[in-house]
């Protein structure tokens, strides 16, 4: 077990240990992707229209979880630190995905996303330990290398979990558990302190440990506000697929859930492809603000083709340009974490996640919603796409916003 907080010397070894975290943690939450809703539809009968309606429900609570709890964790890491946090996290997220795997009904997988919601602020708490390590000038580059983490999960996660569904559907869930029990062995004994004790919060305070205190805490921050809008809007977009991909490629092409694994599985290898190979030295080129709108755009135009695709083939030949999504929330972390100091960075992350969870909430209604009314309507209006078309509009309220607000500040609040 290690509570030493890294030096400058052992900064990358600290950045590695994390990023290694975040990476199991994303490919426990890879498995379960092209399995929840099939699963759903096992207690529906094998109603797609329904599944899809439970689908926003189960979406809903998870995002309200995190909407009141992420505040309170992000503050909690300002104040005693990361690591604790974090393995906190983990630890619980290893015990939900136990309780999903042997839910017998619909009622008893919705206490387990509740859990899991409360549980599940690991990446964001990651993310504020990157802040601690890494100088302002790198945080565009090792936010990038964060996300492949995230993008890698989508790489194996899902082909895993499709290829585990064809044996047992609860199958995925109990590896995603096992998965998230390592990560918290290897945290407890190698993970160390990112915060120093003299930059931590000298207490806890309550009435900033809310959603209305986070829009607060933004509003206080110069140009936060209008970057969170921006990252709200790009999170908002982003639940689409979550919401609906595994419903809406089974409806429109047919897929089987392994092809829906090998299909998320070829974009996450795009994604971390941008994110590892590409971030750095474009934010090196063009700054964060040219990453932000560049996948701003990107992404506007890849929702765009994807909406619009009448085949399988064409969605897939599509995924290129969607991959320069990948540019926006490097730059965007990077321009949010320079506007605030290292005793702030938890709670900067913490209002991100609330506003995640607000996003969470309604992306699932919103999407679901009209996925289902969609097909329910395919002989008169056959536009099964059209949730797809509205992340689009999302992503291009999101670049028209950034062209607006993301600009570098005059000085690096935070250092490293």
């Amino acid at each position: 077990m290690s509570d030493a907080t890294p030096t400058a010397g052992g900064r990358k070894a600290a950045f590695s240990f994390v990023f290694v975290c975040a990476l199991m943690n994303a490919v426990s939450f890879g498995i379960m992707i092209p399995v929840l809703p099939n699963l759903i539809k096992s207690f529906t009968g094998g109603d797609t229209a329904e599944a899809a309606l439970w689908n926003v429900v189960f979406g809903c609570v998870w995002g309200i979880m995190q909407l009141f709890c992420g505040p309170i964790l992000g503050m909690l890491s300002d104040r005693i630190g990361r690591r604790p946090v974090l393995l906190i996290s983990l630890f619980g997220l290893a015990v939900d995905f136990m309780f999903m795997a042997f839910a017998p009904n619909l009622a008893w997988l919705f206490v387990g996303r509740v859990l899991n919601g409360v549980t599940a602020a690991s990446f964001s708490t990651a993310n504020a330990y990157v802040a601690d390590v890494t100088p302002p000038q790198d945080r565009a580059k090792a936010f990038g290398w964060m996300g492949s983490a995230f993008s890698f999960g989508f790489l194996v996660g899902p082909a895993l979990g499709g290829f585990l569904a064809e044996f047992d559907l609860r199958l995925p869930f109990l590896v995603a558990g096992a998965l998230t029990a390592i990560n918290w062995l290897y945290g407890y004994f190698v993970l160390p302190e990112s915060l120093p004790v003299e930059k931590r919060t000298t207490s806890f305070d309550w009435k900033r440990a809310n959603p209305v205190g986070s829009l607060a805490f933004l509003r206080a921050h110069g140009d936060l506000l209008g970057l969170a809008g921006v990252g709200f809007l790009f999170q908002l977009a982003h639940t689409v697929l979550p919401s609906i991909f595994v419903l809406y490629s089974g409806y429109r092409y047919g897929w089987s859930p392994g092809i829906i694994g090998l299909t998320m599985m070829a974009t996450g290898l795009l994604g971390v492809g941008v994110q590892t190979l590409l971030v750095g030295p474009v934010v090196a080129r063009i700054g964060e603000r040219g990453a932000l709108l560049l996948g701003a755009a990107g992404g506007c135009l890849g929702f765009a083709l994807y909406g619009f695709a009448p085949t399988g083939w064409f969605y897939i030949t599509s995924a290129p340009v969607f991959a320069l999504l990948n540019f926006m929330q490097p730059g965007l972390q990077g321009l949010m974490t320079r506007r605030v100091d290292p005793s702030h960075q938890g709670q900067l992350q913490g209002a991100n996640q609330s506003l995640q969870g607000v996003a969470s909430v309604l992306g699932p209604i919103m999407f679901g919603t009209i996925f289902a009314w969609s097909i329910r309507h395919d002989a008169t209006l056959h536009a099964p796409g059209l949730a797809i078309y509205l992340a689009a509009f999302l992503l291009l309220m999101a670049l028209l916003l950034g062209m607006r607000v993301a600009h570098a500040p005059a000085t690096a609040a935070a250092a490293a």
